[in-house]
């Protein structure tokens, strides 16, 4: 019973211990939106909490910078997007700090680190970093995991004298890979040795092509590379395109991940590529962690690659994997300290921590084996003993074939690839026999008024393209005929092989050529040369029909911002007419010419007979009225040159826009066709069996398995054959799946196919033969030479445009579309009738104060006044009359019992009644009177 309660007690005991566990925070600052650094990092602190038993629970406290955009000033547009944002990191780590963690894990570029490095080194609170430095001397609390850059600079140095190279180029990113190969040139004796440094720029848009052509014109085999995991791949992709991949060319990756990047295209092109691997993707606790990464971004709802440990172990990354040695590394620092407390530091005050110091001394001395092998540390606490594995590509993948390490230096089995000289001949005078489907324009009966026998029957790219082989290789080859056509699925019944496919593996044919695309599935059963054709699934559909002119079509000419535009100009011109013409003494009129002194003038341009002036010059009608002083004609003249110009523009636009047709087609892309298919009543499908309708099948992507589950559910629209499918477009309300280079071939042939959209996937095709085929390398070889010599290019061009016969078709003379006009078009002319307005207004004010002048003389009292009075009269706007002032006495000014108010409405077509008695009241001869109103 005493030893039941004790067993009780300790039970107790050890559950209150793990219940009081108290929490220790560390950070952990991240750039970009890649989470693989902090999936690891949390899956680290999961792996210490889980695995040791420690009186604390280590909780992640997280940081991430975003990237900043690099405008051009001048421009004002994006130029690039930037990492560096050391205010930002400074805000992060002051954030971080006072939470009261621990230590601060990073992998950031070097104006972030530096930041968060001075702040930590101030507080005493330890730096972990994981990224590659050049920096030889550490600070206080900063420990670096990535190996030390002259220690590595060594190792590739060590690669670089064992290959005895007598020449070599280095090409290097940026400045950070200008650094890198700077280190090993330092250990690398260059005596008696060519080496050329060219940077690896871009044309815009990753195009590195024409950096990499540059290379390939000096005639230089033997590269040192130096890139980004990220860019690498797509490097080495232009490198093979442009003939820098060819068997007689060596690199050496100065990259520890290159092993990560998928390089099977050119494990068979014959090219040495070598480098050094920093981790061990077969070790038992680099798969562990892998699989724990894995079911990580799984928790997190984030997309998987794949759900296979050992794929995920070979991409494991090294910035990875050192930050979950560095968290390993750390939880046994702090264990090594004992007790200690933590604190919340603050930017703005003198505080640190007071075991950051030990904790750092702790690491330094420790000795410890992670995903990245041994980890130990000099005195200053950079990593300068560490192993490496040298790897290269060869036909069956990558190999380790040697090692090193900072003691022993490099230990190699070998220096090149092993050349077997009977192997250069070994498909010379071998006789092959190749399966093809007589698909146009891969192969083909050929026309012919004698009976053909044997390989004479067919013509076609295949066909040319095995006899090129044959050429280069010496080999002797007969065809067979599918007679089904299919290129090769499998039978889930039964699980065999059908097609061409099935034949290459029952040993009925050697090889088979024709538009067979290389998939998973595929590979999974035979093997394949290099590709020889690379292309995407596209759209076939019938060739779109005019569309209908809008109701709106006379508005087309004009950008809707100049009808706007043009509309304010119109009432602008008229309003400022109307001003204008008050303010223009030349347009105040004597209603009766027989009267020499009248009381009284009219104005013609009232408001309304301004803005039908105005409209007859737009409409280029001319009016009844026409102005009479000079400014008022200047404004009239910049309206009517305006107006010129518009009316002349609008219709040669005009007739542009109506001789154009549009032709329009009902969807645009796969998504609009999807949308719209049932309720244009259009189908849509692909050859049945084929890699197409395979490729919508197995889909992950939402939109492509949900045209792969409506081709399953309607087996109408799935043809047997292409040539089904294209009459069956030509047909209408038909969309047909196809290969874009049978669509390219299909176009040629007709009037009638279009292809629709941009390629919904990239694939390839290639040469198909049994599994672990001796002669697979020759073969792969021999295509890339093909390729890098334009032949290939010279046989798609003889099968697609030469051979083929183009009907003529009845094409209307393609006009190019009009754009309507805009400001940048016409907006000079809105600037000219501005400005023809101001100045007209200019000389109206000029006219108004001259003829004052001229009026009162010196007396500049009266000429002001009188002024004044002129400017409020008319700016009142109180009619079209305006009474004439003159300086006689007032008697005679008040003799007149007949004038008129002045605010007497009278309208342009007022006639006053002019009778004998007014005329002679007036002392004016009758006659004269008569004369001059006639």
């Amino acid at each position: 019973m005493n030893e039941l309660l004790r067993k009780l007690f300790v039970c107790l005991v050890i559950h209150e211990s793990f219940a009081l566990q108290r929490e220790v925070f560390v950070g952990g600052i991240f750039e970009g939106t890649n989470e693989n650094e902090e999936i690891a990092f949390r899956v680290a602190i999961d792996i210490v909490n889980k695995h040791r038993q420690l009186p604390y629970a280590l909780v992640p406290v997280i940081g991430r910078i975003e990237a900043d955009e690099v405008v051009d000033a001048k421009h004002g547009f994006t130029l690039d997007m930037t990492w560096d944002r050391p205010f930002t990191a400074l805000e992060i780590g002051c954030s971080i700090l006072s939470k009261g963690v621990v230590g601060l894990f990073n992998s950031l570029s070097e104006d972030n680190s530096n930041t968060i490095q001075s702040l930590c080194d101030d507080k005493e609170i330890p730096v972990i970093q994981t990224i590659f430095d050049t920096e030889h001397e550490r600070d206080c609390c900063s420990i670096n995991l990535f190996p030390h850059a002259p220690v590595l600079a060594r190792a590739f140095a060590d690669v670089v004298k064992k290959w005895n190279w007598d020449s070599f180029t280095i090409i290097y990113e940026n400045q950070a890979s200008l650094a890198k190969v700077t280190e090993m040139l330092k250990i690398y004796n260059t005596t008696g040795h060519t080496v050329v440094l060219r940077q690896l720029y871009t044309s815009g848009n990753g195009d590195y092509r024409k950096a990499l052509k540059d290379i390939w014109k000096s005639g230089q085999k033997n590269i040192v590379l130096d890139c980004s995991t990220e860019n690498l791949n797509e490097v080495l992709k232009q490198a093979q395109q442009v003939g820098l991949m060819a068997n007689d060319y060596n690199y050496i990756i100065i990259n520890l991940d290159m092993h990560t990047i998928d390089l099977g295209p050119y494990q068979y092109g014959g090219t040495n590529i070598t480098g050094l691997r920093l981790i061990d993707p077969l070790n038992t606790f680099v798969i562990e962690v892998a699989e724990a990464i894995l079911h990580k971004r799984n928790e997190m709802n984030l997309p998987v690659d794949s759900f296979d440990p050992f794929v995920n172990a070979w991409q494991l990354q090294v910035k990875t994997a050192l930050l979950v040695d560095a968290v390993m590394l750390f939880s046994q620092a702090l264990d090594n300290i004992g007790h200690f407390t933590a604190m919340p530091l603050y930017c703005n005050t003198t505080d640190n921590w007071i075991h950051g110091e030990t904790a750092f001394n702790y690491m330094k001395t420790e000795t410890k084996s992670g995903l990245t092998g041994p980890i130990q540390f000099d005195n200053v606490g950079v990593r300068s003993e560490f192993d490496l594995e040298l790897i290269e590509l060869k036909e069956g993948g990558i190999t380790t074939i040697g090692t090193w390490n900072s003691r022993d230096g490099l230990n190699i089995s070998r220096i090149i690839p092993e050349v077997d000289d009977t192997d250069r001949d070994n498909l010379r005078n071998r006789s092959f026999i190749v399966i093809i489907a007589l698909t146009p324009p891969y192969a083909m009966l050929k026309e012919s008024k004698v009976k053909l026998d044997g390989n004479d029957r067919f013509e076609g790219f295949g066909i040319d393209l095995i006899a090129e082989l044959a050429n280069l290789e010496g080999f002797n080859f007969t065809f067979i005929v599918r007679v089904d056509k299919q290129n090769g699925d499998i039978n889930n019944a039964t699980g065999r092989w059908t097609g061409l496919i099935g034949d290459v593996i029952d040993g009925v044919a050697d090889l088979a050529i024709t538009d067979l695309t290389v998939n998973r599935k595929r590979q999974s059963a035979v093997d394949f040369t290099s590709p020889f054709m690379d292309l995407g699934i596209q759209i076939l559909y019938a060739q779109p029909t005019s569309a209908p002119p809008s109701f709106f079509t006379f508005a087309s000419p004009f950008a809707v911002e100049v009808w706007l535009l043009l509309g304010g100009a119109y009432f602008g011109v008229s309003l400022a007419l109307f001003i204008m013409a008050r303010l223009c003494q030349s347009e105040w009129s004597n209603p009766y010419p027989c009267i020499e002194e009248p009381e009284y003038l009219i104005n013609q341009f009232s408001l309304r007979n301004s803005l039908w002036f105005t409209l007859g010059g737009l409409m280029q009608q001319g009016a009844d009225i026409a102005p009479t002083g000079l400014s008022t004609r200047l404004l009239t003249g910049f309206w009517w040159f305006f107006t010129l110009i518009m009316v002349s523009s609008y219709t040669a636009n005009l007739a542009a826009f109506l001789t154009n047709e549009v032709k329009e087609l009902p969807f645009s892309n796969v998504e609009e066709l999807v949308k719209r298919a049932e309720k244009l009543g259009i189908q849509y499908g692909a050859k049945k069996g084929g890699a197409t309708y395979a490729f919508f099948k197995g889909s992950d992507n939402d939109l492509y398995k949900e045209i792969g589950s409506y081709m399953e559910s309607h087996p109408d629209v799935l043809v047997k054959e292409n040539e089904d499918g294209e009459a069956r477009v030509e047909k209408g309300n038909y969309a047909f799946f196809m290969e874009s280079t049978s669509i390219s071939y299909a176009i040629s042939g007709s009037c009638n196919l279009a292809s629709v959209g941009s390629k919904l996937d990239e694939k390839n095709y290639a040469i198909a033969m049994r599994q672990d085929s001796t002669y697979r390398g020759r073969l792969s070889a021999a295509v890339l030479k093909l390729k890098e010599s334009g032949k290939i290019d010279e046989l798609q061009r003889k099968w697609w445009l030469e051979k083929r016969k183009k009907p003529e078709c009845e094409e209307a003379d393609e006009i190019p579309g009009a754009p309507p006009l805009n400001l940048k078009h016409v907006g000079g002319i809105f600037w000219v009738s501005t400005g023809g307005t101001i100045l007209s207004f200019f000389l109206v004010f000029t006219e108004l104060v001259l003829h004052t002048l001229k009026k009162y003389g010196r007396d500049r009292h009266s000429c002001t006044e009188e002024l004044k009075d002129e400017v409020r009269f008319y700016f009142s706007f109180k009619g079209m009359v305006k009474p004439i002032k003159n300086r006689k006495s007032d008697s005679q000014s008040t003799d007149s019992k007949e004038k008129l108010e002045v605010n007497e409405p009278i309208t342009y077509d007022y006639t006053p009644d002019i009778s004998n008695k007014f005329c002679l009241m007036q002392r004016v001869d009758f006659f004269k009177c008569i004369q001059i109103l006639l």
